[in-house]
């Protein structure tokens, strides 16, 4: 007996397989010369073709950015994925701003991407920036579950991370200056929120 087995569309996958090689150049040339740098001519060149040729692939550069921020935000999310979560809240905490320090200063153009408006005008299709959404919202119900409920608690978290990082990779590239600082950081923004969380309302009546 014989078994139906799917057909291969050997175009799609040569055009998916095209489309990962322009997007790895793109990474490399960003690395190598910056964010805002990046030319169509010398990325067309680095994957052997001509310039117009692209825009098979891609319809714009900020479409070819749009794709790589989407990659990028997925890469975050699947790292974040596989990371081990403490049971204890502050540890917790310090295990979230670890992983995100520790990505952002893994790649500074990926990080310019993701967390900065480097790029004039460029801002991520519904489709890509839904990745970061939902990841922000993960967030959110895991600091909830922590006992981290006030939006401006859920502010001030992200902001303290970003903080961190930008430090990290505008002051201390490759190294851990500001990696090292990241639990007693932590310890007091939890210190902060957990005493706010105790305070009693303001006008009501306590025995």
């Amino acid at each position: 007996m014989m078994l139906d087995l799917p057909t291969r569309n050997r175009r799609t996958e040569r055009r998916e397989a095209t489309k990962a090689e322009i997007l790895e150049a793109a990474w490399e040339l960003v690395r190598a010369n910056g964010l805002a740098a990046l030319s169509l001519r010398d990325l067309a060149r680095a994957v052997g073709m001509q310039p117009p040729s692209l825009y098979s692939y891609f319809e714009s550069k900020d479409a070819i950015y749009d794709a790589m921020y989407a990659q990028g935000a997925q890469q975050f999310v699947d790292g974040q994925a596989n990371m081990p979560v403490p049971d204890e809240p502050l540890v917790a905490l310090k295990a979230v701003v670890h992983y995100f320090v520790e990505f952002c200063a893994a790649d500074f153009a990926r990080y310019q991407l993701l967390f900065q408006r480097t790029l004039p005008g460029f801002e991520p299709s519904p489709e890509s920036f839904k990745i970061s959404q939902d990841n922000l919202a993960e967030l959110g119900a895991h600091l909830a579950s922590l006992g981290v409920t006030d939006p401006e608690a859920l502010d001030l978290f992200t902001a303290l991370g970003t903080g961190l990082a930008d430090q990290q990779i505008s002051n201390d590239p490759g190294g851990d200056r500001w990696i090292r600082l990241i639990d007693g950081a932590v310890e007091m923004f939890y210190e902060h929120i957990t005493k706010r969380a105790k305070k009693p309302v303001k006008g009501r009546r306590t025995r």
